[in-house]
């Protein structure tokens, strides 16, 4: 949730980021803490059937979104998908990897994995705004701590 909170920084129109991981690793955790800190007070669920959520916060839309059950990027391609990665648009992705190459570079990538009690996260930036969104990130969780 903290690690979510603090990746709002950078959480805008136009920015994508990734969430890889095991199931419950954390990743739609990580999405509810993105939310929370938003001001969303609504449900967070995992998008896993219905594929895509959208939360509207203030005049930012994010689009959730878990491609678990995709199969391979021909199925992305033909969910109509590809219009929402657009400059008026931020977008969450868990298990990106099953879209294939299809999707656009992301800002941000972060693999959780289960570490005892706790998770462990991996944070990647792929873009030059990405490397600012993670320095942002990282100076905001630590300052929380």
């Amino acid at each position: 949730m903290r690690l979510g909170a603090a990746l709002t920084v950078g959480l805008l129109p136009g920015r994508t980021l990734f969430l890889q991981g095991d199931l419950g690793t954390g990743k739609t955790t990580l999405v509810r803490g993105c939310l929370r800190a938003l001001g969303h007070a609504g449900p967070v669920k995992s998008p896993s059937y219905p594929l895509v959520e959208l939360y509207v916060v203030s005049s930012l839309h994010l689009y959730h979104f878990d491609f678990y059950r995709f199969k391979n990027e021909a199925e992305w391609r033909d969910s109509g998908f590809r219009d929402y990665f657009n400059a008026q648009s931020a977008c969450i992705v868990e298990w990106p990897e099953r879209a294939g190459g299809a999707l656009p570079p992301p800002g941000l990538a972060i693999r959780l994995e289960i570490a005892g009690a706790g998770r462990r996260a991996w944070l990647s930036a792929s873009t030059p705004a990405g490397a600012g969104w993670l320095k942002q990130a990282l100076q905001r969780y630590s300052s929380a701590a």
